[in-house]
């Protein structure tokens, strides 16, 4: 069992996705990461929500779930949400793939997670939403 844990619920609003950056920092501060850390923790959850945001909740506002837990030196973070979908995964998680070109968007949310984390673990279907579970092994040893 989870004994060290958080889990928020909000709604899929651009402006949410500062309050999960900042939750998820405050969270891990705790953990005595170094600010290297705390920044690659932040941006991998800034990215995870925008993609919630954008893609999952196109035309309509749902609900965001983020949660993360510690299990020894490692933090768990996982973004959940109940849009869309995506309809090819692999696809979506190559470099530079968007269906949002129109909007000047990178195609590079779940590589800028993977680059950030230590592991990045997508499960999507379509018309089911996405589930993204991130791990991040801290260099000190958190209870």
């Amino acid at each position: 069992m989870k004994t060290d844990y958080f889990k928020l619920t909000f709604s899929s609003l651009s402006n949410n996705e500062a309050f999960a950056r900042s939750a998820v920092g405050v969270y891990a501060l705790r953990l005595n990461p170094s600010l290297s850390e705390i920044s690659d923790i932040k941006t991998a959850v800034s990215e995870a929500v925008t993609n919630s945001i954008v893609h999952g909740y196109p035309d309509t506002v749902g609900e965001i779930v983020l949660e993360g837990y510690v299990d020894g030196d490692m933090l768990h973070i996982n973004v959940f949400d109940e849009g869309v979908g995506i309809e090819n995964l692999n696809e979506a998680l190559e470099p530079f793939y968007t269906t949002k070109g129109e909007d000047e968007r990178s195609g590079m949310g779940f590589t800028i997670m993977k680059s950030f984390m230590d592991e990045v673990n997508v499960i999507s279907e379509k018309g089911k939403g996405t589930k993204v579970y991130m791990l991040k092994k801290l260099g000190i040893d958190a209870k």
